[in-house]
């Protein structure tokens, strides 16, 4: 009688397994198996969509492509070894790891004993080096495909587009035919998936997709441009993007940035400058802007000379060229006076401080000084690899024949654009450097570090300093201004809602509609409680007729976790989810109720002796359990509650 009750337990289970497996089968099925596009909007009928990541800077494995024998090491670089990221041969084969990984600085060419290639496929990008100890550590897009398969999504459905980001965005296509390549990649996603393709951009990735849609203006005839977006990209999600560059750049190209690696600063100093991607990340003025390489194309105008680059007269009314405070305080040992800075006597008599015969020059320097070349033509007789910035800079930028990468980016003309940063974490946004009287590449020493915190800027001591802050503070690597600027993308009216990044209930959900936005920031009057990380959305879908815009900010999501944040991957998954229902009454998915919709998401609650979330979760033990937390687990009813977000 015993074991007929077991056998009938057992069966039972075996039937609560399959149902909740074919729920959520049926959910995957509801989600990917069936859409056509109508007017910015996903419908009904037979098609699929791919997701398409372009992965940030060093988050692409490289993988070696020669031989090289490493002397006093028994560790040697053959063919498809891993470079980046390696940390076993990094640790004892310092010198041979570096030369896979340096090019030459002048026309990024390899190194003459070892060259190393962007590695493929999804494996390239999910984990940098993979490993018991050093897996989690460089985990990258792991999360988010391990969150798809969940998900149902069919592995055809992932289409990851690495690159080599040490390279120039003119050498990617010239070297490696990357964004023709790309442009293929789109092409055949379409062809076997029967629809159009969601892009994930993180970081770096944003810029080269910015690259990719001004690369393929000029390759193909005006009047398919827009068609051919229309039929092949659904939604950009940008994620983390570095919209007015990074002051993290400049950091690395001064003093060196080890990025946690077991290397000194002086090293990875003269790694970072060798590679062509440095100066792409660089800060620069949103106030201006080179000529439009796609009219002159299109009138049939044949390209001479550099852009033309011009600035708005605010560039020169307002400080700082709309950062919160100047970028570069630098000291310089000057016994020549005015004389040794010829290339900067234009501004000398407002930038210098008061000299005295012998003592050191302060000089201050905005985004724009910065980006024009105008600060590393007034260091270049005291830094040796400032020929080689200015260089790199002309000749990989300024006239670049697609386009000025350092200009502000205008909303891209995609049906749907969701721009997603983190904010309120420590920001640097400014240094003071100091020569340290040692040769390059350690000649530069950090003596003071300006961060943004929360809508006010401290000095490394914790002093307060003048500027413009941010309502906000960035997201540890970006600063707010940078990452804020997508918020011009919006139109004049703006709907907010700021609602917890975790389950809720509704109860702490806040809205304000219709809010006047006028090409500036715009800032929601809403309250926070102090223990809570919101997500605050900022939605449009009027002032472009067809197109949806959104901003979404995430409460201390840093620059690389969010790609692994699973409030982030939720909030993807359900919008997508919404925009698949034609019946849909409002352009975005509602905010009202977030429940859990994974078994991860369900936890043990210990004031009320159960499982959280009793409508949606339930405690169900399966051998291997080992606290109470994981066995609170879905329901089987649960994909039911996808309905709520329709």
């Amino acid at each position: 009688m015993t074991n007929d009750r077991e056998t009938k337990k057992s069966i039972m289970g075996g039937d609560e397994r399959e149902h909740r497996r074919l729920a959520m089968t049926l959910a995957a099925v509801l989600l990917l198996g069936a859409f056509q596009l109508g007017e910015g909007e996903l419908k009904g009928n037979y098609s699929k969509l791919s997701g398409i990541i372009i992965p940030g800077f060093a988050s692409t494995q490289l993988r070696a492509w020669s031989i090289l024998d490493c002397p006093y090491s028994p560790l040697d670089f053959n063919p498809l070894d891993l470079v980046w990221l390696d940390t076993t041969k990094l640790l004892s084969a310092v010198n041979c790891w570096l030369k896979c990984m340096l090019l030459d600085p002048y026309n990024q060419t390899d190194h003459p004993e070892c060259k190393s290639r962007p590695d493929s496929g999804l494996s390239a990008i999910t984990e940098l080096d993979p490993g018991y100890i050093t897996g989690p550590l460089s985990s990258v897009w792991k999360e988010w495909v391990k969150w798809c398969i969940e998900f149902g999504i069919e592995a055809n459905g992932i289409i990851a587009a690495p690159y080599d980001w040490r390279l120039s965005p003119s050498m990617l296509e010239e070297r490696d035919l990357y964004f023709y390549k790309l442009k293929q990649t789109f092409e055949t996603a379409l062809k076997l998936r029967g629809g159009p393709s969601i892009v994930f951009a993180h970081s770096l990735g944003n810029n080269v997709f910015r690259y990719f849609l001004e690369w393929l203006k000029l390759e193909i005839a005006p009047k398919q441009y827009i068609q051919w977006l229309d039929d092949h990209i659904y939604a950009f999600f940008s994620v983390g993007a570095p919209l007015l560059g990074s002051t993290e750049t400049v950091k690395g190209m001064l003093s060196g940035n080890t990025f946690g690696l077991p290397v000194s600063e002086g090293t990875a100093r003269l790694m970072f400058n060798s590679f062509g991607s440095s100066l792409w990340m660089m800060p620069f003025s949103k106030y201006c802007r080179a000529d439009a390489m796609y009219l002159k194309h299109f009138s049939g105008g044949i390209r001479k000379g550099p852009n033309t680059y011009q600035c708005e007269q605010k560039e020169f009314q307002s400080n700082y060229s709309g950062f919160s405070t100047n970028i570069i305080n630098i000291e310089i040992p000057s016994t020549r006076g005015i004389d040794a800075y010829p290339s900067v006597s234009e501004f000398s008599q407002t930038n210098y401080s008061s000299m005295e015969c012998g003592l050191p020059t302060q000089l201050s320097f905005s985004a724009r000084e910065i980006s024009d070349g105008t600060f590393f033509k007034a260091i270049e007789d005291y830094d040796s690899d400032s020929k080689r910035t200015l260089h790199q800079l002309k000749k990989s930028y300024h006239d670049d024949p697609v386009l000025n990468p350092l200009t502000p980016w205008d909303r891209p003309p995609i049906k749907n654009v969701f721009c997603i940063y983190g904010v309120d974490s420590r920001t640097e946004v400014g240094y003071y450097f100091a020569p340290s009287g040692k040769p390059y590449p350690d000649n530069w020493i950090i003596t003071d570090v300006i961060y943004e915190i929360e809508g006010s800027l401290v000095s490394r001591s914790g002093n307060q300093v003048e500027g413009n802050p941010g309502p906000a503070s960035g997201d540890e690597t970006v600063p707010y201004h940078s990452l804020s600027w997508c918020k011009n993308w919006l139109g004049p009216r703006v709907n907010i809602t700021r609602a917890p990044q975790s389950e809720h209930d509704g109860s702490d959900v806040q809205v304000e509609l219709n809010v006047e936005h006028h090409d500036e920031d715009v800032v929601p009057n809403m309250t926070r409680s102090p223990r809570v990380k919101y997500i605050t959305y900022y939605e449009d879908s009027e002032s472009i007729p067809g197109k949806r815009t959104a901003v979404w900010e995430l409460d201390k999501a840093n620059h690389r976790n969010i790609v692994r944040s699973p409030a982030l991957m939720r909030e993807l998954w359900l919008q997508i989810w919404h925009d698949i229902h034609a019946d849909s009454p409002s352009k975005f998915v509602s905010k009202a109720k977030r429940g859990p919709l994974r078994d991860d998401d369900c936890y043990w609650d210990y004031g009320k002796a159960r499982c959280a979330w009793p409508e949606y979760c339930e405690y169900r033990y399966v051998f291997g359990d080992v606290h109470l937390g994981q066995s609170c687990r879905l329901r089987n009813s649960s994909a039911d509650a996808l309905l709520h977000y329709v």
